[in-house]
């Protein structure tokens, strides 16, 4: 699945330059905590971290784990700081005012894949 579809599907919105939106989403997974974040051993660029924590944290974890999209959710902004190191990374942001339980259903139902 692509980020545009991805967009259409949680009603969310892209914050960062140059997505790739040629991008194909194959798996997700939800975390708050950075800590899980940095126990995946997978770095490809169709694996999605889902989060409500929203902070420069959360670019630098993804960034060392090797994922490319992040999606905020719960309403939650990144912030300036956060959209810059993400575009200097090639870091997509995407916002979505659903919650992570709903974000993920659909994702899911959309054919993405749990990543554990």
């Amino acid at each position: 699945m692509n980020i545009k579809r991805i967009v259409e599907l949680i009603e969310g919105e892209i914050i960062t330059e140059n997505p790739k939106y040629d991008m194909q989403l194959t798996h997700a997974f939800t975390s708050d905590l950075m800590s899980d974040v940095l126990t995946i051993d997978h770095q490809r660029d169709d694996i999605a971290l889902l989060t409500g924590l929203a902070n420069v944290q959360t670019i630098r974890t993804v960034e060392m784990a090797g994922l490319n999209l992040v999606i905020l959710v719960r309403g939650k902004k990144a912030n300036a700081d956060m959209i810059e190191i993400a575009n200097e990374n090639d870091i997509t942001i995407i916002e979505t005012n659903y919650s992570a339980f709903r974000t993920s259903a659909i994702l899911y139902n959309a054919g993405v894949k749990s990543l554990f």
